[in-house]
């Protein structure tokens, strides 16, 4: 983490994982990030994977240095309370980040009445406003037809939600830019963004949609293969599995030389009449050129293929399920230093990250955990909203509020 942001202040209301994760990016840059769930939790509170106490390890992975109120959402009392948090004066806040619909006390005209320079980012499924999960966004953009076995049929799903996770960095980016011009001109706004629109992004800007107007025709299958040069995945003699790519020259000079290959690569392409210093010569012989690299990787274990693969500066990387990734892997420990170990109330001692960003005019900060429902509420309602214990001890007794 930093302090980067130190001085901006964010309310954020949200579930699932895109909006949760902008608000995160912002608080990990140090930003003060006010999470607002209704008492008990909302609809991600319980989400899977849970510890063995029933506690969401999904939530606290996603809220990490935040700040926690829970309050009645159906309640009069609570919506002024949280408007009065999104809309407090000063140069500092006046900030919602939140993927809930923008309608009632939470739309944009009803909050802006209460400061007229309010940042709103709101972020939809679809760009109309309707419901929309990365699901069922993914499904419609062409991947899962892409993905998969040669010659299958069917659609493949990944277990990624990479279009949340996208637009959870756009959020944030949409609120940064939102803040710097109301900096320069004191104009506030709403900025809206869709799930859809993030995954339309995306495929049009690697290509896909181009693709299907000017060539007229469907990506189809490659299984592990990498589209348009060489990559290929690969079994070891300990039953492991590799991806080895060759994009670049030096990359696929690397891997004939690492695995003696060179000579048979060669006459491979003087009998087809291929060039393979061309990517695409590779990608059309990558069955033949497969087939000649098989042998080395079987008879090596995964810790000799990984020491002449690093000797040779091959690009690879082994096949690790996420215990293996926690067991085995330097990068996804504190040897990095984006990782601490940290403890939780909840969940106890675990593995969690910083910014991925390195600042070299800065000192990384402590990582700080996800609060524990409820944490902050008495915190924020005595230093944002200056109210004194009785009024707090009220609005506990009311049922208008929850805290820890």
């Amino acid at each position: 983490m930093y302090d980067l942001l130190d001085g901006l202040r964010v309310i954020e209301g949200s579930a699932f994982v895109a909006a949760p994760s902008g608000g995160m990016t912002l608080a990990q840059l140090g930003a003060e990030v006010i999470r607002f769930d209704t008492i008990g939790g909302g609809i991600d509170y319980k989400r899977w994977p849970l510890s063995d106490s029933g506690d969401s390890i999904y939530w606290a992975s996603l809220n990490k240095g935040k700040k926690s109120v829970a309050v009645d959402l159906r309640s009069d009392e609570g919506r002024e309370l949280l408007t009065a948090m999104i809309a407090k004066p000063g140069p500092d806040g006046g900030i919602f980040l939140s993927n809930f619909p923008a309608r009632g006390w939470m739309s944009y005209d009803s909050l802006r009445a209460q400061r007229d320079d309010l940042i709103m980012v709101n972020l939809t499924g679809n760009r109309d406003g309707s419901t929309a999960l990365d699901y069922t966004v993914n499904c419609a953009v062409g991947y899962p037809d892409a993905t998969g076995p040669i010659g299958s049929s069917e659609p493949i799903n990944h277990v990624l939600p990479a279009w949340d996770l996208i637009a959870g960095q756009q959020a944030a980016l949409g609120v940064l830019a939102a803040e710097r011009h109301r900096s320069r001109t004191g104009t506030g706004q709403l900025v809206s963004l869709s799930l859809a629109d993030i995954a339309l992004m995306a495929v049009s800007n690697l290509g896909h949609v181009a693709e299907a107007q000017i060539n007229d025709e469907q990506r189809p299958r490659y299984g592990n293969d990498l589209y348009g040069a060489y990559g290929h995945d690969f079994p070891t003699s300990d039953g492991r599995r590799v991806m080895v790519v060759g994009i670049t020259s030096r990359q696929w000079s690397s891997l004939l030389a690492c695995t003696e290959t060179e000579t048979a690569v060669a006459q491979l392409g003087v009998d087809n009449g291929l060039d393979f210093a061309v990517e695409g010569d590779r990608f059309a012989a990558r069955d033949r050129i497969t087939s000649l690299l098989e042998p080395w990787f079987a008879a090596h274990t995964l810790a000799d293929a990984a020491a002449k693969l690093d000797e040779h500066g091959v690009c690879w990387g082994p096949y690790q399920t996420f215990q293996q990734l926690v067991a085995e892997d330097e990068r996804c420990s504190p040897a990095n230093p984006m990782f601490e170990t940290v403890a939780h109330p909840q969940l106890g001692e675990f593995l969690m990250n910083g910014s991925t960003l390195n600042f070299s005019a800065l000192d990384r900060v402590p990582v700080g955990r996800a609060p524990v429902l409820g944490e902050h509420t008495d915190q924020v309602l005595a230093e944002l909203l200056g109210l004194t214990d009785a009024e707090i001890g009220g609005l506990h007794d009311r049922g208008v509020v929850s805290g820890v």
